[in-house]
């Protein structure tokens, strides 16, 4: 129970790498705040699987007023700041910060729209930004230090043809990283990136169901499998907890040895 007392926000946490991350951290004594946009049932299933893992969760309608779930759009500015200020004002305190939640879309570079690249940056960076500014304002209001992680991409260093806003958002995510662990080490505030590849989440589904393109990447894989949430999952716990607390400004890749194998089909 390394996380015993603290408070964890998880944005987009309703499925996939995010919800096993709220439940990993919930596991390791964690209260976890569960944020969604667009799949209330999903983070329904999470509050579940927080509060069987021993945690406490934030839900509107908890019949035990632990708090309530919310709803934010990463991508809107004034939704991120409410979505930090109520996590606050319900728990008290909010010592990690999990920006997770994420978008793609997929398009040559010559038909990109200026609304999917908005779409794309406004989510993946500044909703990302603006988070972690909140959290910052309410630890040095506070007096207290805390741990910012940011769930990136191996495409912050590989190149994804077809996903070009995706892969500026991510390279961004890099370089906000390593400035913000500059400038916020001396208030004792770590921040890192975890960079997940072929993870086997319902952003994949296609994926999954496409033997001859699954068995082509799982080629680039010099582990031969595709990883886990749990996988993400488990260096974000290690990271959150004070056995990381010399760590800042890394990004730790989690993708059975994909980055440096990969090869274009």
């Amino acid at each position: 129970m390394k996380l015993e007392g603290k408070v964890a926000l998880v944005t987009g946490s309703s499925q996939g790498i995010g919800q096993s991350i709220a439940v990993r951290l919930a596991a390791e004594g964690a209260n976890v705040v569960i944020d969604y946009r667009s799949h209330p049932e999903g983070a329904e299933e999470t509050l579940a699987k927080v509060q069987a893992a021993g945690g406490k969760c934030i839900m509107a309608q908890c019949p035990n007023s632990q708090g309530y779930i919310i709803k934010a759009d990463l991508g809107i500015v004034s939704d991120v700041r409410r979505m930090v200020e109520e996590s606050i004002a319900h728990f008290g305190k909010l010592d990690i910060l999990v920006n997770n939640a994420g978008i793609e879309r997929h398009a040559p570079f010559w038909d990109v729209t200026e609304a999917d690249y908005d779409a794309v940056m406004n989510v993946n960076l500044k909703g990302v930004f603006f988070a972690a500014q909140e959290m910052v304002k309410h630890l040095i209001e506070s007096n207290r230090t805390g741990k910012i992680i940011n769930i990136s991409s191996v495409h912050e260093e590989l190149p994804f043809p077809n996903f070009t806003a995706y892969c500026a958002s991510k390279g961004g995510m890099k370089m906000l990283t390593r400035n913000l662990a500059v400038e916020l080490g001396p208030l004792g505030i770590t921040v890192n990136n975890v960079a997940p590849g072929a993870i086997e989440t319902p952003i994949n589904t296609k994926l999954l169901n496409d033997p001859e393109k699954l068995g082509a990447l799982l080629k680039n894989i010099p582990l031969g499998r595709l990883g886990q949430p749990q996988d993400v999952a488990s260096l974000v716990a290690f990271l959150a907890s004070v056995d990381a607390d010399y760590i800042t400004g890394a990004t730790f890749f989690v993708d059975g040895g994909l980055l440096w194998n990969y090869q274009e089909q």
